[in-house]
């Protein structure tokens, strides 16, 4: 019995992975603070980037019950935001702190909470990473901050050298979200690459979420995984 959670699973590329390893015989469950139309899967109303709500929801049994009797478990870290876009003198320190919980809190803690909920199943991470942790750009001291610490997570858990618990970081690629509808939207002053995500949308340079979701299940189910603890779907 093959069981998966996916945060985030309510929009986006989120949605899309969700109903792609529903599509693929596994029992979905999406964590989101509202709720998704997708039927047959299971869901819990949770705000990753409230540390209480998070905490109080992996104190419960959910996540064990959700779990128990897999002999295969995933964990799809998807939930992240892009904002706060700007330099720091930009930055409203709130939104900081709610970034690097969603982005990063959360998806640590998760991992955690999964690998103990599930002790006796061959248990798989996985990240959504972004280029944007390998690379620095303007305007994004957060998000990249926050993309580069998924990748040194799943470095260290590799390292940790567990057969049973696999964790990558994957960079998706370049995806046609609302998160990119918000990019294009911001201002020059404070993204200076913009324009480039705009020239991305105008050629049909983005790839849709079905797609990369299709190939992101590939990699989630081969055999292969967690041979590279950082690595690009589209490579």
């Amino acid at each position: 019995m093959k069981k998966v959670i996916v945060t985030g699973h309510t929009r986006g590329l989120g949605a899309a992975i969700a109903a792609e390893l529903q599509s693929r015989g596994l029992a979905v469950l999406g964590l989101a603070r509202g709720r998704s139309t997708l039927a047959g899967i299971e869901q819990a109303e949770v705000d990753m980037a409230d540390p209480a709500a998070l905490q109080a929801w992996l104190a419960g049994p959910a996540l064990r019950d959700f779990l128990a009797g897999a002999d295969a478990a995933y964990l799809v870290n998807n939930a992240g935001v892009v904002t706060p876009v700007g330099s720091l003198a930009a930055q409203a320190p709130a939104a900081v702190l709610q970034a690097v919980m969603l982005n990063i809190g959360a998806p640590l803690a998760l991992a955690a909470a999964f690998v103990q909920a599930a002790p006796d199943a061959a248990r798989r991470i996985l990240h959504i990473s972004s280029g944007a942790g390998r690379n620095a750009y303007p305007g994004w001291a957060v998000y990249c901050a926050t993309k580069a610490a998924l990748d040194q997570h799943a470095r260290a858990v590799q390292l940790d050298g567990d057969p049973q618990v696999l964790a990558v970081s994957l960079a998706p690629g370049v995806i046609d979200t609302d998160m990119q509808a918000a990019i294009r939207a911001t201002p020059d002053a404070n993204f200076p690459l913009r324009e480039r995500f705009v020239e991305l949308k105008d050629t049909v340079g983005l790839t849709s979420p079905e797609d990369c979701a299709r190939n992101l299940a590939d990699y989630l189910l081969a055999p292969g995984f967690g041979r590279e603890a950082v690595d690009d779907l589209r490579n």
